[in-house]
């Protein structure tokens, strides 16, 4: 998984980097707020960003208000870097749109069970999303099959939207998720019982 890490201090952006790779994760590290903007505003930004509060140009918590107003960004999951540890500082941090915290100096256990449960929900968001994305394309199918079909009254063919004719059959399997089995309706084996002549079954007695 791809991961920002937003840090003007050497020594703790290299810890990070080096604790967050450890763990198999993709970071990426820039070293003011500027940087980490633009990489946020990348074609495909990282889905977990560690960002510090206090960096040159751009802070943590201004990249995170303008994090939750870029629809790309809104599923980011973002933890807070920070020295500031009392109550009022930590609350600015979530209004601001973080979804976590750490203090300065961070723990690495801490770290790597923050950073996992930033995973997690990272995960589950991607899952529900993939789901929703089926069940519309499944609802587009239904809605399509609700429209009107022009069916040829002699042969029973049916016209698509690009004006191609097609079996009731192979229409309705290429838009809806059926097979076909085929078998002959009563009214249709004593048609053809008919038209062959055959003699009538003999009905059972008891």
């Amino acid at each position: 998984m791809k991961m920002l890490i937003a840090d003007d201090d050497p020594v703790s952006r290299r810890l990070l980097q080096a604790s967050v790779e450890k763990w198999g994760y993709d970071a990426t590290t820039v070293v003011d707020g500027t940087a980490a903007w633009e990489e946020m505003q990348q074609p495909e930004p990282p889905q977990l960003l560690i960002l510090d509060w206090l960096m040159p140009h751009v802070d943590g918590p201004e990249l995170c208000r303008r994090a939750r107003n870029t629809k790309a960004l809104r599923t980011s999951y973002i933890i807070l870097l920070t020295s500031r540890a009392t109550k009022s500082d930590v609350v600015a941090g979530l209004e601001s749109g973080a979804d976590d915290y750490i203090t300065k100096p961070f723990d690495p256990g801490e770290l790597r069970a923050r950073v996992h449960v930033g995973r997690r929900v990272i995960d589950l968001q991607n899952a529900l999303a993939e789901r929703l994305h089926h069940l519309e394309e499944a609802m587009a199918r239904v809605n399509q099959l609700q429209g009107l079909l022009p069916i040829c009254c002699y042969c029973k063919k049916v016209r698509d939207d690009k004006n191609y004719w097609h079996q009731v059959e192979s229409y309705v399997a290429r838009h809806v998720d059926v097979r076909f089995s085929h078998g002959v309706c009563p009214d249709c084996i004593e048609r053809l019982r008919k038209d062959l002549a055959l003699p009538q079954r003999p009905v059972d007695s008891e």
